[in-house]
């Protein structure tokens, strides 16, 4: 009997622990009732002298920074910064670039700006779980969770050839004594077809262990009408026919008839300026709920098909592939560092071929035509 009393006392003892550990890795605000055993650190651009308020740091014209370059075992848990530029396309023209654990190779190579959730050198303030902007799109943050077990590197260089920047930036991590074995590496990945050619667009083609848990995708309309009647499709471990495969791009993307601007958690589009040629889109899903794991290899496309149009107005098709400009930034954590293997796109490819200027008082250099009248108002 008193073995019987002892072996449910230790039944009980063992079930809280597991909910008490259980808690611990639940929610941020879960987390906060418990205590941490890790020591909190953070690069920043601040001035060494804390009597000067001059905390901004240049970047020249195709030079390189680094924000941090940072001991492990550690987690960076957030990345703030804003940028001072005239150059009005800052956020195609900037790369940010992570380097986990001693690789000279880097896991994240993609453009500041498509890293933080809008696409076109754009800024738009968005709100979403992991990213967000304030300040008309001028203040980014970013809170994906990034662990590394040796060193972790990361750096940003202005491949301007002509702008200088000042970036404002914080770079918070957790120092911890260790780290799971089996925990897994921050990667993203960002691609561009510029016009989109036939077949699916690539977001991401990658081989190992891990989970795909989002992507920011960009479109700009080289032609009228609606770009999204494309599906996505997800390969996982060598399949031929796609396991996940959806409906339509804007149903991947929480949204339904067609695209709007709105933001949510995990889902939304933070930029949508219409069906015009030149117009563009930037929407975003976050896996953060539901994960896509992998084992083997995975591949990520998405169809870029929708309305095709004569030039006179007249539609040919509603469901035919469409040369628009396109991008995409892949988001996925892996078993081991994979290196970027695509060469990232030259800076000045990246910027949108249509770009809209606001000008008053322009002075038209058009001749009237033969047989026309001038007048106070104008030629009649």
């Amino acid at each position: 009997m008193n073995r019987l009393r002892l072996l449910i006392i230790t039944l009980f003892i063992s079930v809280i622990n597991l909910i008490a550990q259980d808690n611990k890795s639940g929610t941020a605000l879960e987390k906060l009732m418990y205590k941490q055993d890790f020591k909190a650190k953070r690069e920043s651009s601040a001035n060494a002298n804390l009597n000067k308020n001059g905390d901004n740091i240049a970047i020249g014209p195709g030079e390189t920074i680094v924000l941090g370059d940072l001991s492990g075992p550690g987690i960076i848990n957030h990345i703030w910064m804003t940028i001072s530029t005239s150059n009005p396309f800052y956020g195609r023209s900037l790369v940010i670039r992570m380097y986990w654990d001693g690789n000279s190779k880097p896991s994240v190579e993609t453009p500041v700006g498509d890293f933080f959730g809008i696409g076109h050198g754009a800024d738009i303030s968005f709100e979403s779980s992991p990213i967000s902007t304030s300040s008309h799109g001028r203040a980014r943050n970013s809170f994906w969770k990034m662990p590394f077990h040796k060193n972790a590197k990361i750096t940003i260089t202005n491949e301007s050839k002509e702008y200088g920047v000042g970036i404002y930036y914080y770079l918070d991590w957790e120092k911890h004594k260790n780290l799971p074995k089996d925990i897994l590496y921050f990667h993203a990945n960002y691609r561009q077809q510029f016009p989109a050619k036939p077949g699916d667009h690539i977001i991401l083609e990658t081989e190992g262990t891990g989970q795909y848990v989002g992507r920011i995708y960009s479109n700009q309309n080289m032609d009228l009408g609606w770009f999204g009647e494309g599906d996505d499709r997800f390969y996982i471990d060598g399949e031929e026919f796609p396991s996940l495969s959806g409906t339509g791009t804007e149903d991947y993307f929480g949204d339904a008839w067609g695209f709007r601007q709105f933001n949510r958690d995990y889902y939304g589009v933070s930029l949508w300026e219409g069906y015009f040629p030149g117009d563009r889109t930037t929407a975003y899903r976050w896996h953060i709920q539901d994960p896509i794991p992998f084992t083997k290899s995975i591949k990520v496309t998405m169809e870029h098909r929708g309305s095709v149009f004569t030039d006179s107005g007249i539609q040919l098709a509603s469901f035919a592939e469409r040369p628009d400009w396109i991008s995409s930034v892949a988001i996925w954590y892996q078993s081991k560092p994979v290196a970027i293997k695509d060469p990232l796109t030259p800076a000045e490819e990246r910027i949108s071929p249509y770009q809209l200027i606001a000008s008053k008082e322009l002075s038209i250099g058009a001749k009237p035509k033969k047989g026309l009248k001038k007048s106070k108002d104008g030629f009649t």
